[in-house]
């Protein structure tokens, strides 16, 4: 008999969220494709929306390498990324304000270049977005010393979550949020979401905080830097 904890009632139904972008810089970088979905408790997607923008830069041919989208296919098949963003924003919030969690792996990426692109588009951005559900920040807290990297598709692997067509946006929310509910059935969870969004953001502060130590001590970083621990949307 297993003594592993049953599924909480409130990860019976949650969103899933994912962007691909043209680089790693939440204030400057841009979506160029998005998903956002919803899983029932078996972790299969009831509902999803995909978007393609036009994100009016050139997309960096290393971003192209992981995500598969060129320039010129951004621009001849992409939406204009203000309509995007404002849809993807749009979303989001309507489940939010449902009381639906929305899981995102490493969120304060997701949620802090979403808002950056709100707000250099002139949308109402998602400031406080609530409840949140970060695998990422979860995955961490519960198991601190398991050595190896924490990248999406190590971890999905390592909580028997397949993972087809890693970088995309689909593929990637899909997975995120069936890893979400693996590391509901391997720990056990707090007992409401509200109390989970909270613990997330103490622990999120302190693993950028630790990270912080173990760059500065390899000389990645210098001794009078941080790396920025707000979670979800980093300040």
């Amino acid at each position: 008999m297993s003594s592993d904890p049953a599924l909480p009632s409130w990860l019976s139904r949650v969103a899933v969220f994912d962007l691909e972008t043209t680089g790693v810089d939440v204030e400057t970088d841009r979506i160029v494709t998005a998903h956002v979905g919803v899983l029932d408790a078996k972790g299969r997607e009831i509902a999803s929306r995909d978007w393609l923008a036009d994100p009016g830069i050139e997309i960096p041919e290393g971003a192209t390498a992981v995500h598969g989208v060129t320039t010129a296919h951004a621009r001849a098949h992409g939406r204009p990324v203000l309509e995007v963003v404002a849809d993807v924003t749009g979303a989001l919030r309507s489940l939010l304000s449902q009381g639906v969690p929305v899981v995102a792996y490493n969120a304060s990426y997701d949620f802090s270049l979403l808002a950056h692109e709100a707000m250099r588009h002139g949308v109402d951005p998602l400031s406080s977005p609530s409840p949140i559900i970060d695998p990422l920040v979860i995955d961490k807290a519960y198991d601190r010393y398991r050595p190896g990297k924490r990248t999406l598709e190590v971890v999905a692997a390592h909580y028997a979550v397949p993972l087809e067509g890693a970088h995309d946006a689909s593929a990637d929310a899909v997975a995120a949020g069936r890893v979400a509910q693996a590391l509901a059935r391997r720990f056990r969870m707090p007992e409401t979401l509200e109390a989970l969004h909270t613990q997330q953001i103490g622990w999120a502060r302190s693993q950028a905080a630790s990270l912080t130590e173990y760059f500065i001590s390899i000389g990645r970083i210098e001794p009078e830097e941080s790396l920025d621990g707000t979670w979800p949307v980093r300040s």
